[in-house]
């Protein structure tokens, strides 16, 4: 394969892609479902070639991070704080901490069914499958009432940190003791203390800064920070989210000395071209993410009857927990928020960092992909069957 074939493939599926977001827009089929699709189909053209490729599973985690943080990023950069939110927010925390436990819960039950193994690692096979995936469901929220986006962002934001923290906590602890807990807290008390610092750090640095290529060095130092706090099992989602919040929100804040030494003239533009970056950055990464992720599936696996039984009742499972809990935490109407409980990035990245003595053999990436793809169907119905009721309602 010559450097300008390889150069018409990755520009084609940008442009595909971008053509798939025109279509989500118009039709509400997420651009992810239809990324997936289009890795299936190239997996058979390259076998019905028989073109010799890699293994693309090597790079799909790193690009997946990357592709997360700027996600995050990229929703963080678009919330104001003010007080009249914190019922949003403290209903968005409590919502996605209460469905993920009670998922958690069930699928594990589901899981022990399927294969028997022992309750620990059913429980850490289970984790990956119950946490909302904002790189789906945020850009899917677009077309909701603000209020519905905000909760939306916060809600699978939450589900994001949360199931991290849970993970990383369940894989590095067999059991709960004493010393588990402390360790627990102890982690998350130094993401919060590095997370303080880092947002002070980066606003000095945005108006330090006066050479011309700074967005990417900003984004580069967050991804380093991440990288490192993960390295040592801290739930480094949470940084991206504060990051995010605070540089938006930095001009809000009305102490003098703050003021005049961090706030600068054009920090309003360069927040708007740093959003700007991030969105296109992570347009970029979750196409080649999740065209790889298709093109890395088994689809034949799907003919398993077992495998489709077993995903149908974990979805079931999914949307069972979160009409219960969602019908307690907001107390307005639920839909089209009920339906948008996607399975992704996140998902996928969890999977792929359990370490293989704990990963099941029943439970594949093949009954991962069903999932995901159920999840993103699920969304996809629901979102336009309550788009469809609303228009009845007004006319």
């Amino acid at each position: 394969m010559t450097t300008y074939t390889i150069l018409i493939i990755l520009s084609g599926l940008v442009i595909f892609s971008y053509l798939f977001d025109l279509v989500a827009s118009k039709t509400k089929i997420p651009s992810v479902l239809l990324l997936l699709l289009l890795g299936i189909g190239l997996k058979f053209l390259v076998s019905y070639l028989n073109i010799q490729t890699f293994n693309f599973l090597s790079i799909l985690p790193a690009l997946g991070t990357v592709g997360l943080i700027l996600i995050v990023f990229e929703g963080s950069l678009e919330l104001k704080y003010d007080q009249n939110k914190n019922k949003i927010i403290k209903s968005a925390f409590l919502s996605a901490l209460t469905i993920l436990l009670g998922t958690i819960t069930l699928i594990t039950i589901i899981i022990y069914q399927i294969s028997h193994h022992n309750l620990y690692t059913c429980i850490t096979n289970a984790i990956p499958f119950s946490v909302i995936s904002s790189a789906i469901a945020i850009p899917s929220a677009a077309a909701l009432t603000k209020k519905d986006k905000e909760f939306v962002i916060y809600e699978s934001s939450f589900s994001d940190i949360l199931g991290i923290i849970i993970f990383n906590f369940a894989i590095t602890n067999h059991s709960i003791n004493l010393s588990a807990v402390i360790g627990l807290g102890l982690s998350t008390f130094l993401i919060i203390l590095l997370s303080a610092i880092a947002c002070i750090v980066l606003l000095y640095i945005m108006g330090r800064l006066v050479h011309h290529i700074k967005f990417f060095l900003i984004i580069s130092i967050l991804i380093l920070v991440y990288a490192i706090g993960q390295s040592y099992h801290l739930s480094s989602l949470v940084l991206i989210l504060s990051t995010g919040l605070f540089l938006n929100n930095a001009d809000t804040i009305q102490n003098v000395w703050f003021r005049g030494i961090f706030l600068y003239k054009n920090l309003s533009a360069d927040l708007s071209q740093l959003y700007q970056l991030s969105a296109e950055s992570a347009f970029i990464l979750r196409t080649f993410f999740f065209v790889i992720f298709g093109f890395t599936m088994n689809v034949n696996e799907l003919n398993n009857i077992p495998i489709l039984a077993n995903g149908l009742f974990i979805l079931i499972s999914i949307y069972v927990v979160r009409i219960i809990f969602l019908k307690v935490f907001k107390k307005e109407k639920i839909a089209p928020i009920l339906y948008i409980a996607p399975r992704g990035l996140i998902s996928i990245l969890l999977y792929f960092n359990l370490p293989e003595s704990l990963k099941i053999p029943e439970v594949g990436t093949s009954f991962l992909f069903l999932v995901v793809l159920g999840s993103s169907l699920v969304m996809t119905l629901g979102i336009a069957l309550s788009k469809r009721k609303t228009e009845e309602v007004i006319v």
